[in-house]
């Protein structure tokens, strides 16, 4: 269970045993050699956050795919909420994506008749494949893909003892299926502790020692539970007929279990045409990569990016993809 822990503070532990290098090299210790060493070790992992050569693939004769955490619509973050379905639509229809998957769907009231609106606002002849959950009263949140393309088939896959959501729809492009896998795995459930994890763990008084407990809990419980859907999640995949695309929050980092085991086979379309940082969250907690866009051998990805918009606590990720040749 450690280095998960250890997983979701890489990229900052990577750039502070960078500085004490630095540090080191400058006054000529032999300690620099250490963290030299240190940091070739995990050297792997830095290009699953970080890519410093561009793109030379280009966007002509590719579908595209757009994955996004719309949280709930920003329907319970008060007057920061106002209007936000409306703008987080629009933009979405802005970046006219062949394949749209949403994670935090909400319906706070008749979703038939959202589903319509969403279809309306979204403007093209969008298919759907949404997959609800009731909460209380007439409300209910959820997981949704939108398709320019056919939809040949719908399912979902069942996280027992989990309100985590996995949905896979069979999507004909062309004369070719593929098999669109949308995610959204366990969180931390932290939405209540509103300090930040750097408040958390630097100050020392006593209610924040035991919030830091809480926190500490909170984690193990999300990583036991990803690391369970992860496996129900990739057997799926594994008997799978037809190439897949996996997109979705996963709420956990490359470094982590879940990722590794559900691209085992796979590409990830930000380290195969991404560019720069790869963070794709921006709450409270320090930033980190958790939105993924993974594809099989059958397809090539041209180009990925990070859409750096302000209306959810994640960023849009979207991939251009065309078939291997």
């Amino acid at each position: 269970m450690l280095p998960a822990y250890f997983g979701l503070a890489y990229p900052y532990l990577l750039l502070l045993n960078i500085i004490i290098a630095i540090i080191w090299a400058m006054l000529l210790r032999f300690e620099a050699i250490i963290s030299v060493a240190v940091i070739v070790l995990g050297i792997t992992h830095f290009s699953n956050y970080i890519k410093l050569s561009k793109p030379s693939g280009t966007k002509e004769g590719s579908f595209k795919v757009l994955s996004y955490n719309i949280r709930l619509f920003n329907y319970y973050e008060g007057s920061r909420g106002k209007g936000s379905e409306k703008k987080i639509l629009e933009y979405i229809k802005s970046q006219d994506a062949d394949i749209i998957c949403l994670q935090e769907y909400f319906s706070p009231g008749n979703p038939d008749e959202l589903e319509r609106t969403i279809r309306s606002a979204l403007g093209g002849n969008y298919t759907s494949h949404i997959k609800l959950i009731k909460s209380r009263k007439s409300r209910a949140y959820g997981i949704a893909t939108f398709s320019h393309f056919p939809i040949i088939k719908r399912g979902e896959i069942i996280h027992p003892g989990s309100s985590s959501l996995s949905i896979y729809t069979d999507i004909l492009v062309g004369k070719d299926t593929f098999r669109i896998y949308n995610n959204h795995l366990e969180s931390f459930r932290l939405k209540k502790m509103e300090r930040s994890l750097l408040e958390e763990v630097t100050a020392d008084d006593r209610e924040t020692i035991d919030e830091v407990k809480s926190l500490s809990v909170s984690l193990k419980k999300g990583f036991v539970k990803r690391s369970l859907q992860a496996q129900v999640v990739k057997d799926h995949i594994n008997s799978s007929k037809y190439p897949v695309i996996v997109v979705g929050d996963f709420n956990d980092t490359p470094v982590s279990y879940t990722y590794r085991k559900i691209r085992k086979g796979l590409n990830d379309s930000f380290v195969a045409s991404g560019y720069g940082a790869g963070f794709t969250y921006k709450g409270n907690y320090p930033p980190n990569r958790i939105d993924y866009i993974l594809y099989d051998n059958a397809l090539i990805s041209n180009h990925f990016d990070i859409l750096k918009v302000k209306y959810s606590d994640h960023y849009p990720v979207i991939a251009w993809f065309r078939k291997a040749d």
